[in-house]
């Protein structure tokens, strides 16, 4: 982050929907309610709490209306869930949701692997779907997967990320994420894409999906920032991954994005202790360990005392 980039860096957190829905254990819909309580009294001004997928597709979200119903709305918190298709958004609404996420791979391949479908199919159901929330209560963001490579496919062209941005707007969609789906961005290139992009969607309704897969989440960040990207997706510890992108690990870990932040003089409006706490509960819910960094050797700022003196 530069001395000329300024401004609040605005987290998403996503654990309770793109963390969750890869793990092999299911998390108890109370255990999902309490931590999207705790969450929203940590500061978060977003949370994508769950998606309203087929329960046979995603066993582990099955639970969506009963965490919409369950949680306790905080003032200043917006709600979102995904939502793959026109009944999923039916039930999105049902549930009372304050913003529902669509998504759509630029790469046909992955798209027809994860949505059985072409990307141009997957973007006339959102049509639909903008149709059926149109005076609804709902605001809309839709999501470019694979927007800086695609694994079986490799790099997607620039023009084709920025139509398909294009299209979504046109559309009458009121955000735009752009997904590094399986961890494949580098940070020259994540500059270059947002230099492109911002300018048609504007800070306050972008969004950045990083994976850590290869090591580049927090410098993909840096670089989005520094291009002028203000809002990021992070799932506490790490959390996450794609079910239908090969060697997909997770999200850039949510308290070590805080904290990376905090040291660089970055507001976020979030309290990393209590982050960390809740990051360092984790494993019990999901039985293994985290990737996050910073639950496990505490902020900069958590000195130790010196050691005793050898005999």
């Amino acid at each position: 982050m530069t001395a000329v980039s300024s401004g609040t860096l605005i987290v998403q957190e996503v654990a309770t929907r793109d963390g969750f829905q890869i793990e092999p254990v299911f998390v108890p819909t109370a255990e999902k309610i309490r931590l999207i309580d705790a969450l929203a009294a940590a500061g978060f001004s977003r949370i994508e709490a769950s998606s309203f997928v087929s329960p046979k597709a995603v066993p582990a979200l099955a639970d969506a209306a009963e965490v919409f119903s369950g949680i306790r709305r905080r003032p200043g918190t917006v709600y979102v869930a995904l939502v793959p298709n026109p009944k999923g958004a039916e039930r999105a609404l049902a549930a009372k949701v304050d913003e529902i996420n669509l998504v759509a791979s630029v790469s046909e391949t992955h798209n027809r692997a994860n949505m059985g479908m072409s990307p141009a199919d997957s973007i006339a159901g959102f049509a639909r779907i903008m149709d059926s929330v149109r005076g609804a209560p709902v605001s809309t963001n839709a999501t470019v997967a694979t927007a800086f490579g695609c694994p079986f496919e490799g790099d997607q062209p620039v023009d084709k990320v920025v139509a398909q941005v294009e299209r979504y707007l046109s559309l009458g969609i009121d955000g735009v994420t752009l997904a590094d789906t399986t961890g494949m961005a580098n940070p020259r290139q994540v500059g270059r894409l947002v230099a492109r992009v911002l300018p048609l969607v504007g800070p306050g309704r972008l969004t950045l999906h990083f994976h850590n897969t290869r090591g580049l989440g927090l410098a993909n960040v840096l670089a989005a920032y520094d291009a002028g990207a203000r809002r990021f997706d992070a799932a506490l510890g790490g959390l996450g991954g794609c079910p239908f992108a090969p060697g997909a690990t997770g999200n850039i870990c949510t308290e070590d994005l805080v904290s990376m932040a905090h040291e660089m003089g970055v507001p976020t409006g979030l309290d990393l202790p209590a982050l960390i706490g809740l990051s360092r509960d984790l494993p019990r819910l999901v039985g293994h360990d985290v990737p996050g960094q910073v639950a496990k050797a505490g902020r900069p700022c958590d000195l130790h005392p010196a050691p005793a003196k050898a005999a």
